[in-house]
């Protein structure tokens, strides 16, 4: 008899972008005369950039002549790439890293994931809250989470609101210590950010107390602050407690590519139950050669593409077109007198329901009455109730169309 991994089945319903899909979609079934606009899943609309595309094809072209082709590539990724990621991404902002501390995957959603099958099931996880659905669904599907509770959270997850209250500013926890701890700046879903003072509060916590940092930095191209950090390595000690993702899915419109990449540095180390120091370098090296063939090369000279000096000016031209439509949706909205955070450093709005309504109740409200698409806050966790995140990541029409539609029916 082959039995069920029963922690699956602690999975609370559907995966929360999936129920969205599956209540917009009947909507559009009951209305097929109404145009929806998605400001909800976070999906680019910006065609790829020119570099990128050029590159995609030169590489397709290689692969068509017996000189040219390639198979299987190292599970760690090409060369070309990593160096490139360490001589623009870290480089200049005084970051040393070594080559092979850097491991190219598809997408950071994937290795954030992943990357807690090297931790014993019974380490007790700390998340910020709200909190990107990945951190918590695949902790739960390995059975880290404990019970789930009326609340929305879990029994064995120590949450540490980040909320308009406290600043969007999470507090070092003052009970059990925290074995694994996850980080997302800029935030999905808040799009707040972290100053270096607050981030090397966690840091020095995480080396006291021997725990290590998970820290998702998907959305460092953002960054509009020249005072934020753009990776944890800027902190003094990181590379001895943390591990850090990136994703060239929202930095250059890869949602559909499939590509990404992970740090590891050689100095951060695991204990085992006899004390013993292992290297997690090593053990995700390993993890990688076993589980995964690599990303694809065609994905690969995209993403070095990028960092021409061609790619760079096309790649900042996107963003800052996102950014634009960020801030037509901070100032419309707070001309409105809705109370909104975000927008600034990141893509997101994170938006307060009026007069207390619950999360789900102004998502179907919105999209009942304008059409529009937005993101329950509860879903992120139990502080995000009573919020809705709005995403930039449509075309500037469809962000003025909704803006006007909120304007009219809301």
């Amino acid at each position: 008899m082959a039995l069920v991994n029963v922690h699956f089945l602690n999975l609370q319903n559907n995966y929360l972008f999936a129920d969205i899909a599956k209540k917009v979609n009947a909507y559009k079934v009951t209305h097929p005369k109404v145009d929806v606009i998605s400001l909800g899943i976070g999906d680019v609309t910006q065609p790829l950039c020119p570099a990128v595309i050029e590159a995609m094809h030169r590489a397709a072209d290689e692969m068509a002549t017996r000189e040219g082709f390639r198979g299987y590539g190292p599970e760690q990724g090409y060369d070309f790439l990593r160096e490139a990621i360490l001589k623009n991404d870290f480089l200049p902002r005084g970051v040393r890293l070594d080559i092979d501390e850097i491991f190219i995957n598809d997408g950071a959603k994937s290795d954030t994931g992943n990357f807690q099958e090297l931790l014993h099931w019974d380490d007790h996880i700390g998340m910020t809250d709200p909190v990107y659905p990945v951190y918590i669904d695949s902790n739960v599907m390995i059975g880290r989470c404990g019970s789930h509770k009326e609340d929305g959270g879990w029994s064995n997850v120590t949450y540490m609101p980040t909320t308009a209250e406290n600043g969007f500013v999470p507090e070092i926890p003052s009970g059990r210590p925290l074995d694994i701890i996850y980080l997302c700046y800029p935030n999905n879903p808040t799009g707040t950010v972290i100053t270096k003072a607050e981030l090397r509060k966690w840091v020095n916590y995480a080396l006291k107390n021997d725990a290590l940092i998970l820290y998702d930095a998907a959305y460092e191209a953002y960054i509009q602050d020249p005072d934020i950090p753009h990776s944890i390595y800027e902190i003094r000690g990181a590379r001895k407690c943390a591990v850090e993702f990136h994703s060239f899915s929202k930095t250059a419109g890869f949602t559909g590519i499939r590509c990404g990449y992970t740090v590891v540095p050689k100095e951060l180390t695991l204990s085992d139950f006899d004390g013993n120091r292992i290297s997690a370098n090593q053990l995700w090296l390993r993890r990688q050669c076993t589980k995964f063939n690599g990303t694809s090369y065609i994905s690969q000279r995209a993403a070095e593409a990028i960092y021409s000096p061609e790619g760079k000016k096309q790649v900042k031209a996107v963003i800052d077109y996102y950014m634009e439509n960020a801030r037509l949706m901070l100032t419309t909205l707070r001309s409105l007198g809705y109370e909104v955070y975000g927008g600034e450093n990141a893509p997101y709005i994170w938006m307060k329901t009026p007069g207390g309504k619950g999360s789900w109740q102004f998502f179907e409200e919105m999209l009942y009455t304008a059409g529009v698409v937005c993101t329950p806050g509860v879903g992120f966790g139990p502080s995000g109730e009573g919020y809705v995140r709005l995403t930039a990541f449509g075309t500037r029409e469809n962000t003025e169309e909704a803006l006007r539609r909120i304007k009219e029916k809301l």
